[in-house]
């Protein structure tokens, strides 16, 4: 019996093709949960946190790479009650689907956003936008979906953070006056690699 590949190594947090990064998740959906719960992942309940105090609990919320749902659970029990989500990955979304937390989820496709500007008041990208996950210019995308005043909360890890593709994303919505930060802090991401990550709030402007 062959072990299953550990993709949880440093090795997760590099630049690949999209096809990949799906087939990667589709083959870890069955053990993601226990797997990074085991390894100590904190950033969903970070980002929930800190959504709680700029965010409004009956906003409609779309949790965008939403995953096998880890995400959604901590929104949820932040107070949040109108949860959408979607994902490009089958097989993670189908563990997702059988939380009942979401009101509507859908499969999308590699750099399609699929519904309307200002659908959502609240987007979160909870390691989304991020090294080996979604390019730099999700960023930009996910943003012009928000109408004024409508919010997006994501998180960079520390690998991310390190390439100046996904910080200069930011620098440039933020210098452009697109988006003004709500709130940014550094944190734990996960325990068993001594990784953080930065929780960020931006304001569409």
């Amino acid at each position: 019996m062959t072990k299953k590949k550990d993709v949880m190594r440093p090795a997760l947090w590099t630049p690949r093709p999209v096809e990949e990064t799906i087939a990667i998740y589709a083959d870890w959906a069955e053990t993601y949960d226990a797997d990074v719960t085991k390894r100590g992942y904190h950033t969903p309940q970070r980002i929930a946190a800190a959504l709680s105090d700029v965010a409004d609990p009956n906003d409609l919320i779309l949790d965008f790479g939403c995953g096998t749902g880890l995400g959604g659970m901590a929104l949820r029990q932040a107070g949040f009650q109108h949860l959408d989500g979607t994902d490009i990955t089958a097989e993670m979304l189908e563990r997702a689907q059988t939380l009942g937390i979401y009101d509507k989820t859908w499969l999308s496709q590699p750099g399609e956003l699929s519904f309307g500007r200002g659908a959502y008041r609240v987007i979160v990208a909870a390691g989304v936008v991020s090294l080996g996950a979604a390019p730099p210019e999700t960023l930009g995308l996910l943003v012009a979906k928000l109408n004024s005043g409508g919010l997006l909360a994501l998180s960079f890890n520390d690998p991310t953070l390190q390439d100046n593709r996904y910080t200069d994303a930011l620098a440039t919505e933020i210098g452009e006056a697109r988006v003004e930060v709500m709130f940014r802090e550094h944190g734990t991401h996960l325990d068993d690699v001594d990784m953080g990550s930065d929780v960020i709030i931006l304001r569409r402007r």
